[in-house]
């Protein structure tokens, strides 16, 4: 039975969610292919974020502000790529970036938008929901009434594009287990 406090809330345009996008028996073959990378600890400048990364394709270089070329997306996460490309109508080669973060039990991701060359934002949570929050960039219209939050459930895809990803900052509350977060990003043409 719905509550008043079921409904949905508004998101912006250019957010959409898709709950169960994945089965368990996929977030399963997921995390175990990922127990078999060394991932690094996030580094934002001189600053070491409490989350671990490893990245696959084109990934942004905070220090020198552009793209880097890194190593291709492992075959074992092929499947996931060509589940995503379908969901946009989209070809798998246009997923430039692959992502994987590790969030141990209170990290969090500050507000941010994603980098400027990146057009489509598609992530899959593993193993933990986490709450998801969004607020407009323009700090005249950051107030709390104005602020969206979302649970993310473990096996839900999300997006980001358009105005969500241009004219939205989004952040994560401490996850309290955890939380893998798989990542695709295509290039703006």
């Amino acid at each position: 039975m719905n509550t008043l406090f079921d409904i949905a809330p508004v998101l912006p345009k250019g957010f959409t969610y898709y709950p169960n996008f994945i089965t368990e028996a996929e977030e399963m073959q997921l995390f175990h292919s990922i127990e078999q990378f060394d991932l690094q600890t996030m580094k934002f400048h001189e600053y070491e974020a409490k989350r671990k990364v490893i990245s696959f394709g084109q990934g942004w270089s905070f220090t020198e502000q552009r793209l880097k070329q890194g190593n291709p997306i492992p075959a074992q996460f092929d499947f996931l790529v060509t589940k995503i490309a379908g969901q946009f109508s989209m070809a798998k080669e246009q997923v430039a970036q692959f992502l994987i973060t590790e969030y141990p039990v209170g990290a969090v991701i500050n507000w941010h938008r994603d980098a400027p060359p990146f057009e489509i934002i598609a992530g899959v949570s593993l193993l933990a929901n986490c709450s998801f929050k969004l607020r407009p960039q323009d700090k005249e219209k950051q107030t709390r009434s104005a602020t969206i939050s979302l649970q993310v459930h473990r096996r839900s895809l999300y997006c980001m594009q358009g105005t969500a990803k241009s004219e939205w900052q989004h952040s994560t509350a401490p996850v309290n287990k955890v939380r893998y977060s798989l990542t695709f990003r295509t290039l703006k043409k």
